[in-house]
């Protein structure tokens, strides 16, 4: 029990007041992960979300109120036909085993992206556990999956391009406020940190209107090394960071 309390426990060289209400995650470096362990790539993405399971009990534990992840871009269908067939099975298989676990935790279950191209069985394992969970009110759980930011933006346009066709918007009234309700993020508060892992420096197509004024932490470490304690340093570069948001600074 004491062991248990103590992960829950935030470092104390972290000030709550000061934590990110939302963090956003970009999980790297799976295969590269396997391939340096003489493993199929496989079982990298199997280890990462035991990592992501974690992180989210963390973030939790930690006074954060959201955390999203990149679990699968627009980009990555070109990925050999094993790999993403299996990543289709992983999602609907952790679903449909992780669900009772995150109702029991309070957990809000959110997919962002173009759903409709995956396969039927995991659209419904999505469906069941959207729904399930919708009413929770703990920490907010984002699965960007088929998502990429541009297409998300095009989107945005077209909606608001046939709101104004069809006269229910007029042009004059489109702002900041309108083109986010048309996001797939709609509700859904912008992230205030960013990781990647694997040491790669791009977002990848990731959230690019949310992202204006996130702050950016990246590290070497590979998606599935990725535990409590690289976290920790993550945050704590992020207190000691100025958000200035074009201004002359914020203190954080």
């Amino acid at each position: 029990m004491a062991a248990k309390q103590l992960l829950q426990e935030i470092p104390t060289d972290l000030l709550r007041e000061r934590m990110p209400r939302h963090v956003a995650v970009i999980m790297d470096g799976n295969g590269r992960w396997a391939k340096r362990r003489a493993m199929p790539r496989i079982m990298g993405h199997r280890k990462g979300v035991d990592v992501l399971k974690d992180l989210l009990r963390c973030c939790r534990d930690w006074g954060i109120e959201a955390l999203t992840a990149y679990a699968f871009s627009t980009e990555n269908w070109g990925r050999p036909t094993e790999e993403v067939e299996f990543l289709m099975t992983l999602f609907e298989r952790v679903l449909r085993k992780e669900l009772r676990e995150m109702m029991k935790e309070n957990v809000q279950i959110r997919f962002v992206g173009n759903l409709e191209m995956l396969p039927d069985s995991l659209r419904e394992e999505i469906d069941r556990a959207v729904e399930a969970t919708r009413v929770n009110t703990g920490i907010r759980f984002t699965i960007a999956t088929n998502y990429g930011g541009r297409q998300e933006i095009l989107q945005a346009c077209r909606s608001i391009a046939a709101a104004v066709k069809d006269g229910t918007l007029a042009l004059e009234d489109i702002d900041e406020s309108i083109f986010e309700r048309n996001l797939y993020t709609n509700g859904i508060c912008d992230p205030d940190l960013l990781i990647r892992t694997s040491g790669e420096m791009r977002i990848s197509n990731f959230l690019l209107w949310q992202m204006a004024y996130a702050e950016i932490y990246v590290t070497d470490t590979m998606w599935p090394d990725f535990d409590r304690a690289q976290f920790h340093t993550a945050l704590r570069d992020y207190q000691s960071r100025e958000r200035r948001f074009g201004k002359v600074g914020i203190q954080l």
